[in-house]
């Protein structure tokens, strides 16, 4: 029974809960700014959707209605500037953590092959890696890594943790890579629409892969956009014959996204003042907490996009959340992402105004 899990991690936020206490025993109560859960209301017009289509008695399809498909695709050329992209090229998820921890094993990747993401990324790549017995290996630039073996090529823009932006010049050149090394391209946008300082691009954008999606897949998720995570709504767009393949291991696997969420998701699709309504209430958790951030002794490094600051204080990552704990204020250690943020921690800023506004206090 413990075979396959004996094969993972720890689960890094147990580690938090002793942090969690102290946090909690403030006397004005615990801020908690680690896991980045979104706090606001699921906008009006998405729970209508869900609720009209409550009364759904039979299965839905995995790759869902047309009206979804339809939703999606219309998204993505939209939005993203992928220009040609059709129904074949779309397909919806339960939720992108799902699909990132298991995609290697539905891939049919194992023992000899390689896995490679980010050296400070979401642990869950690593997961996915360790799930089938692949190799987990990390880079700081993909096209300098040895391509022998690798079979699945993870990129994360915007980053989780650090905010970090790809530019597009980077992604046409890491695509081509990609494609020269007959290497499947998965790029992460959760947080493509949560562009602060830099303008996230797709690497679906007709400029960047020259309107072909041979060998390239990106990966969005409505949790963020959309404050969706309870719903589990994501989808994955991108090569026809890879989301073929897909679909059809998914229809065995029951892999099916309620069909109550996948008409909550038409309704997130189409609509776009609830995402920039968002946008504004992270505008200004962001602009308050970075400032009071850097007049604490902080150093923010990257993030000019996603929902994360990346900080530090020149201190092992540990003591920082320590000292924010003896505050109140709760936050994530950089190490849960990779050695390389030993001495950062990640403060989101998905929290009420109120809470973030007695962070502000605290840390001044």
């Amino acid at each position: 029974m413990a075979a396959v899990s004996d094969r993972l991690p720890a689960f890094p936020w147990d580690k938090l809960e002793p942090y969690k206490k102290t946090a909690a025993a403030h006397a004005d109560g615990i801020v908690d700014l680690s896991v980045g859960t979104p706090v606001d209301p699921v906008p009006q017009l998405i729970r209508h959707a869900l609720i009209e289509a409550a009364d759904s008695p039979g299965y839905p399809t995995v790759w869902g209605t047309v009206a979804l498909r339809e939703a999606i695709t219309g998204w993505v050329r939209g939005r993203l500037g992928a220009s040609t992209a059709e129904h074949r090229n779309v397909l919806p998820v339960v939720g992108s953590k799902e699909l990132v921890a298991w995609l290697p094993t539905q891939l049919g990747l194992g023992a000899g092959d390689k896995v490679a993401y980010p050296r400070l990324a979401y642990p869950t790549y690593e997961v996915g890696a360790r799930l089938c017995g692949a190799e987990a290996v990390v880079y700081d630039d993909p096209t300098e890594l040895d391509p022998a073996g690798v079979k699945l090529l993870w990129l994360n823009s915007p980053s989780n943790p650090t905010g970090k932006v790809l530019a597009k010049e980077e992604l046409v050149r890491i695509v081509a890579w990609a494609r020269e090394h007959g290497i499947l391209l998965f790029s992460d946008e959760c947080y493509l629409e949560l562009g602060w300082e830099a303008e996230p691009v797709s690497v679906l954008h007709d400029d960047v892969c020259g309107g072909s999606y041979e060998g390239i897949v990106a990966v969005h998720s409505l949790s963020k956009r959309s404050n969706l995570a309870g719903y589990r709504a994501a989808f994955v767009a991108g090569d026809a014959d890879v989301l073929g393949e897909l679909l059809e291991i998914r229809k065995h696997g029951g892999m099916m996204t309620p069909a109550p969420v996948q008409a909550a998701t038409v309704a997130a699709l189409g609509d776009d003042a609830h995402v920039e309504e968002q946008r504004e209430r992270y505008a200004a958790r962001r602009a308050a907490l970075r400032t009071a951030l850097e007049a604490h002794g902080f150093r923010v490094e990257h993030s000019e996009a996603s929902l994360y600051l990346w900080v530090t204080r020149d201190e092992p990552c540990w003591d920082t959340v320590a000292h924010l704990a003896g505050l109140g204020i709760l936050v994530a250690p950089g190490d849960f992402y990779g050695e390389a943020g030993a001495r950062f921690v990640r403060v989101a800023f998905t929290a009420t105004d109120e809470r973030v506004d007695a962070a502000v206090k605290r840390l001044g």
